[in-house]
């Protein structure tokens, strides 16, 4: 079994990364080669704009891939309890800008002619018990009337027309989005962004950021450039000079199996629609196939950040889930088992804007595929002049109480969110 992401592990090689220091002086200086960072590249060299990546490790390294491939509509909370928390207007709002980040990645998907076995499946949520089925079947009726007809509501019988498990009482299909390889993703839209002649640094982790007179000065392990603009699209990065960042995120572990390739018959007769797929509980799976018929399941196993050493035992949990939802799969090989971090906010939606004269977009709570390159081309409306192009702006952002950088905390929301889920 590797300790690797299989996206990392299988995506072609990105052969159009500088070598040689990272500086001189460009337009915008992006710090985080995913796929925001990437995206906004993309989207302002296509203005005329000059643009340097600076990326602390390998350019899609990070979140964007190490998670588990879907891309999808809907927000990373319940929608009734967010409309409950916001109010009718700006609940849709939300919502629709998840729907736009879809519509954003297909668009670049088919405009840069990005190879990355994309499938346009929907996702379906899965009623781990009875009264959840209750729950959605109320949210259900919310969504179906304000925001998103195209959905199907499943009960316990039909669902078994979708996933051959006993371990589900129903679910909610949402036809819009799909899904993909994310290290294939990466490359093609690092290519993208270089044929619009951005700049590419790998290992190039940035120590610290400086007001010098009309522009920045970027200070990196690879050099110091100077920017008029600097985009933070690092997520919960551990290095550099953002604690004013680090103090409103928590990065949550999250951890992916992937199997052995199985039979295509045995595949047809447990997923026969190859969606994405996401169970209720609080400390939920997700699941899908991959092109080359493997099953991947994902989840908070434990929390915990991503240790190589450490990674093996969440996926023994993992193993054990994937035995619980499909028995006749107790047996597989697990030929992957990897972790990456998630950056969650306090109401797990994104942020995004300026501090400092400084412009960044992050924030986006286990739904970032979508959303995180929708946002690199927003930030790139944004930082020509269009604020209002921002879903984000409105949203205060204060720091988590008690969280000065290390979550110290998230042993305890661990142990609360299983003993929780034991009772919900």
């Amino acid at each position: 079994m590797k300790l690797d992401s299989y996206w990392l592990d299988t995506a072609p090689a990105l052969t159009s990364t500088r070598e040689g220091p990272a500086d001189g002086q460009v337009d915008v200086a992006v710090i985080g080669g995913g796929f925001t960072g990437l995206s906004a590249a993309l989207a302002l060299g296509k203005r005329g704009a000059s643009v340097a990546v600076l990326d602390a490790g390998r350019v899609g390294g990070g979140a964007s891939g190490r998670n588990g491939g879907q891309c999808n509509t809907g927000v990373a909370q319940d929608y009734a309890a967010l409309r409950s928390q916001l109010g009718v207007e700006r609940a849709q709002r939300c919502y629709r800008a998840y729907a736009d980040a879809v519509n954003t990645v297909e668009r670049l998907i088919r405009d840069e002619n990005i190879d990355c076995d994309y499938l346009a499946s929907g996702k379906l949520k899965l009623a781990a018990k009875p009264h959840h089925l209750e729950h959605i079947a109320k949210t259900a009726e919310l969504i179906r009337r304000e925001v998103d007809p195209d959905i199907d509501l499943f009960d316990r019988e039909q669902i078994r027309t979708e996933v051959q498990s006993d371990a589900f009482h129903g679910g909610l299909l949402q036809h819009r989005g799909g899904q993909m390889h994310m290290g294939k993703f990466a490359v093609g839209l690092a290519q993208a962004a270089v044929r619009q002649g951005a700049r590419l640094y790998e290992h190039a982790e940035v120590t610290n950021i400086v007001k010098d007179g009309g522009t920045y000065r970027v200070d990196s392990k690879r050099g110091s450039l100077h920017a008029k603009q600097v985009l933070i699209a690092t997520g919960p990065s551990k290095h550099g000079p953002f604690s004013w960042y680090r103090r409103r995120m928590a990065p949550v572990g999250s951890f992916i199996i992937v199997t052995e390739p199985l039979p295509t018959e045995q595949l047809q007769q447990l997923l026969p629609n190859r969606r994405s797929y996401t169970t209720s509980r609080l400390m939920h799976n997700y699941f899908r196939l991959t092109h080359d018929s493997r099953l991947l399941l994902g989840g908070r196993a434990r929390f915990t950040a991503s240790e190589r050493p450490s990674d093996s035992k969440s996926g023994r949990i993992l193993q054990a889930n994937l035995a619980s939802i499909f028995p006749s799969l107790a047996d597989v090989r697990i030929d992957y088992c990897w972790g990456g971090l998630v950056d969650i906010t306090a109401d797990r939606l994104p942020r995004a804007g300026q501090h400092d004269g400084i412009y960044f977009s992050m924030g986006y709570s286990g739904h970032g595929t979508q959303m995180s390159t929708h946002m690199g081309q927003v930030m790139a409306d944004v930082m020509n002049g269009n604020p209002e192009a921002n879903p984000w702006r409105d949203f205060d952002w204060p720091a988590i109480p008690g969280h000065t950088g290390k979550p110290w905390f998230l042993p305890l929301v661990g142990a609360y969110y299983s003993i929780k889920d034991v009772f919900y």
